[in-house]
């Protein structure tokens, strides 16, 4: 009876090891409930608002050869989809597109893009829309969704950019004490924007860091900086992202059952930096990770779409990490988000966005953020299913 009981134990912990040593192949939609998907920010999330809120008919991204892996343009500065596209086909809306909020008759059930080109935290221009008023915008349309449902969909966040952009051009000789009054006022407005939302009802947050700005092709080629990044924008991004995590944590910590805040940071800035630190990323198949796909100058970074400018366009845009001075190529953001989605720990957590969307709508959480350990999986998650998303 005991060799018995014996062979069960073994067999028992063989089992386990073959769950979590083997991939397990799962769905995009598989297990996931159906939810909306909100995004808001600038350019990187724009789903095509720039078009409908700008008076001008020229727009770059409406043009060839924006859209060239879709055959068409479509407003989207890339090639093809970004990522709320992929994550929006995970969590299966219909086509695997989020449509623009100013675009007239779009099907906003399952969620809709409030982020424009252009948008900053601090202040946009004319024709571009703040963080705050994009919420604004939402608070406006809430009663397009029941409170429950708005309670378990996902409000994803990616701005920054700009505000850290027009701040280095503005004053590049800013001290250390100006920079960081500078990164303080902006993350204070981006918690007020938060907390807005929060109080709309929202509970689920996705907020992606900012990328090392100085390492972007249209800043190495404005700085004349070579294949150098420009590191007064990379220590701007890296102060501002250092400030996200704790945060975050702070809004989760403060929240209670039945109203818990949930959260997960993508740590955006180090996914790119390995992919780009070296010019060349054979790992990730990114041949060329300094310079533009589409564009003009020392590195292809100016032009993609402007009809008055000759631009380069290259052979082979899936080689490419970006496709103009500022954007990503559809391949690269399909890449990043694999990573939100799929789980992987190193750069997701202190969960992933599959695991964000199960997780008992407004209980609190059990796993905060935790600065310098990306890259470890702290324990297990009780929910057994959960744990396993970390594996998927």
């Amino acid at each position: 009876m005991a060799d018995n009981l014996n062979l069960v134990s073994v067999l028992g912990v063989l089992l386990v090891l073959t769950i979590f040593h083997n991939p397990i192949i799962v769905y995009a939609g598989e297990g996931v409930p159906n939810v909306a998907l909100f995004t808001f920010g600038d350019s990187y999330y724009d789903a095509g608002n720039k078009v409908f809120l700008s008076q001008r008919k020229d727009l770059p991204q409406t043009y060839w050869p924006y859209g060239k892996s879709r055959d068409y343009p479509n407003g989207k500065f890339s090639d093809g989809h970004i990522v709320p596209d992929f994550i929006a086909d995970f969590i299966s809306i219909p086509n695997g597109v989020l449509p623009p909020v100013l675009k007239p008759g779009v099907d906003i059930s399952r969620g809709v893009s409030f982020a424009v080109a252009d948008a900053s935290i601090l202040g946009a221009p004319v024709e571009s829309m703040t963080l705050n008023q994009q919420v604004v915008k939402f608070k406006n349309m809430k009663s397009n969704w029941n409170d429950s449902y708005i309670e378990k969909s996902l409000f994803m966040i990616y701005i920054g950019t700009e505000d850290y952009l027009n701040f280095t051009k503005a004053n590049p000789n800013a001290d250390a004490s100006a920079q960081q009054a500078f990164v303080t006022n902006v993350i204070n407005r981006l918690k007020n924007d938060i907390k807005l939302l929060y109080s709309l009802g929202a509970s689920k947050f996705v907020v992606q860091l900012l990328a090392p700005l100085g390492c972007l092709p249209i800043v190495r080629q404005e700085y004349k900086t070579g294949n150098e990044c420009y590191e007064l924008l990379n220590d701007l991004a890296k102060q501002h992202n250092g400030k996200i995590g704790p945060m975050l944590n702070e809004f989760a910590k403060i929240s209670t059952s039945p109203y818990g805040f949930q959260f997960t940071v993508f740590d955006f800035y180090n996914a790119v930096l390995r992919r780009i630190a070296t010019g060349r990323s054979l790992n990730y198949r990114f041949f060329v990770t300094n310079t533009s796909c589409c564009g003009v100058g020392t590195h292809n970074a100016y032009g993609c779409g402007k009809g008055n400018v000759h631009s380069k366009l290259c052979e082979y845009q899936r080689s490419y990490f970006f496709f103009d001075g500022r954007h990503n190529t559809e391949k690269a953001q399909e890449e990043m988000a694999h990573l939100l989605y799929g789980a992987d720990p190193d750069v997701v957590q202190p969960m992933t966005v599959r695991e964000l969307i199960v997780y008992p709508t407004g209980e609190t959480m059990r796993e905060y953020w935790e600065p310098n350990n990306l890259a470890i999986r702290r324990r297990p998650s009780r929910d057994f299913y959960l744990g396993l998303a970390a594996y998927y």
